[in-house]
């Protein structure tokens, strides 16, 4: 294993994309069983700009690059297994489209609507401790109601096959073993860095963050609260980067810090099959591969 780099990915459709310091490559089974595999050389603004490469910052940085990469492995993967029918690739614009849903969708969900029920707590009289506690009690439920809710849709469990096939690969590779199917087969599929366990993390931070704001306006309030979603997200990073590393996951104390993730994953990684495992194994072995070429 390379040491200092942190290996990564997600899930795609039919797919996996894997990530490293300078490549980033996705696999996705087509249709008619083929296996197509694309890597490409990725950049990062923190090249250039050391500022961007402080703690906080550097998570901000880190989430943006992450979306735009996302964004662009769906494209591909969606492309990829729709095969030679132009009519069901997906065009470009619909995937920024889809992205700017999401976004618009979370602000919406995780942010302006525990807000109301603030709001609404704070009008019965609540003081400003009750108040945030309603806040960040209801942001949290309605976090693991939309995580629960998406998990039973079955095109979404296939997707989660995937995840939980990326997460095994990685671990393989992390374990120091050949990328075989029957090394990754062994593994978990739940792994400390991972977005989900990030999400949740995010969801915490926002807790303890926005805690801070007292104000009786909610559009203050929700204006100052979009105005510290970069702080909420590069505060998330460092804690989800800090959970990934190997003595931090042998510290039984910060084992109990990271479990919630962890469980929460049972919902969003489902076991792999073989074939599902083979995808995650090529994307991950692409990266490896380009990065040794490059030296």
């Amino acid at each position: 294993m390379k040491e200092g780099v942190q290996y990564g990915g997600q899930a795609v459709i039919e797919g996996v994309m894997m990530r490293g310091r300078n490549t980033m490559a996705v696999a996705v089974r087509r249709a008619d069983d083929q296996i197509m595999v694309i890597r490409r050389p990725v950049g990062s603004v923190q090249a250039r700009y050391r500022v961007l490469r402080l703690p906080i910052l550097r998570g901000v940085v880190a989430l943006v690059e992450s979306l735009i990469l996302g964004v662009q492995a769906l494209m591909f993967s969606a492309s990829e297994f729709a095969g030679e029918d132009e009519g069901e690739k997906l065009k470009p614009w619909e995937t920024t489209l889809a992205m700017g849903g999401a976004l618009v969708v979370f602000v919406v969900l995780f942010v302006i609507l525990p807000n109301l029920l603030a709001i609404g707590v704070q009008h019965l009289g609540a003081g400003p401790v009750a108040t945030s506690a309603a806040e960040g009690v209801s942001r949290i439920a309605i976090f693991l109601a939309y995580i629960f809710g998406i998990s039973k849709i079955k095109d979404i469990q296939r997707v989660f096959e995937y995840h939980g096939a990326e997460h095994k690969a990685i671990y393989t590779y992390e374990a120091g073993e050949p990328l075989t199917v029957e090394n990754a087969r062994k593994h978990s599929t739940l792994h400390p860095r991972c977005g989900t366990s990030f999400l949740l993390i995010v969801m915490v931070v926002m807790i303890l963050v926005f805690s801070l704001i007292g104000t009786r306006s909610f559009l203050v309030r929700l204006g100052l609260r979009l105005a510290l979603l970069p702080l909420v997200a590069g505060l998330s990073y460092e804690l989800i980067k800090l959970s990934g590393r190997k003595s931090v996951r042998e510290s039984w104390l910060l084992r109990w810090a990271i479990a919630p993730g962890l469980w929460l994953q049972r919902l969003t990684t489902r076991e792999p099959d073989e074939g599902q495992l083979e995808v995650a194994i090529k994307a991950l072995n692409a990266v490896l591969e380009q990065e040794a070429e490059a030296g």
